[in-house]
């Protein structure tokens, strides 16, 4: 499921839409659009705009990525077929959750270029705070493992790919607004503090049972 999942992203021009938008988008405000987060602008080492702009746009290109999870099926009937096979449901939702999670690593990966680019134009060359990146960096995989398992779990609620979007989109930005940016800020500090890890790990696992749970009682109706 996994595979089958991660070579249909690659097979239509879904991986590439969400990955080009996103890069473009980080380039275009660390480089190009003068603002608090260009880095030229700012006259410092550093690539916070990276770690403050993704979360948001994160809100939107997870719950893109989720919303065609299981309408798709549900919509044509492959998902009774896939039902009959000897897998099990788990299975099948994590290959799924997975496979996205996979997608959006594969985007983060060309985020490194910011970080030797501006390590290269410090002076004296290398003074970044290496740390705080790393820090920033992973606390971004947590939370973007999070905002996937809450876009699978929205994508459970209906066969309409426009209201699991709509929705995805708008419990990710609730629950990183009360919940989730002040685990996520203190990751950005380059402290990695397992109480915020096991934080968003938490929420992701309880996001991705409930959809497992959610989708089981939905299509035994």
């Amino acid at each position: 499921m996994y595979r089958k999942e991660l070579s249909y992203y690659f097979s239509t021009p879904i991986a590439y839409i969400v990955i080009g938008l996103y890069l473009l988008a980080i380039s275009l405000f660390l480089w190009v659009i003068p603002g608090q987060w260009n880095i030229i602008d700012s006259g410092y080492a550093q690539v916070d705009g990276l770690f403050q702009l993704s979360p948001w746009l994160f809100m939107l290109l997870c719950p893109a990525l989720t919303m065609r999870l299981f309408s798709e099926e549900r919509q044509s009937g492959m998902w009774d077929l896939l039902r009959t096979k000897p897998v099990s449901l788990t299975r099948i939702v994590l290959g799924k959750y997975f496979a996205a999670w996979t997608l959006v690593l594969i985007g983060l990966m060309p985020c490194w270029v910011h970080y030797f680019v501006v390590a290269y134009m410090a002076e004296p060359m290398g003074n970044l705070d290496s740390g705080a990146f790393m820090g920033s960096f992973i606390g971004l995989i947590l939370l973007s493992g999070t905002f996937l398992a809450i876009g699978l779990l929205c994508a459970t609620f209906s066969k309409s790919q426009i209201v699991c979007f709509i929705s995805g989109a708008l419990s990710c930005f609730v629950l990183y607004w009360v919940l989730l940016q002040a685990h996520y800020s203190a990751l950005s500090r380059g402290v990695i503090d397992m109480r915020d890890v096991t934080f968003f790990v938490t929420i992701a696992v309880v996001a991705v049972i409930a959809a497992i749970f959610t989708i089981d009682r939905l299509t035994r109706k």
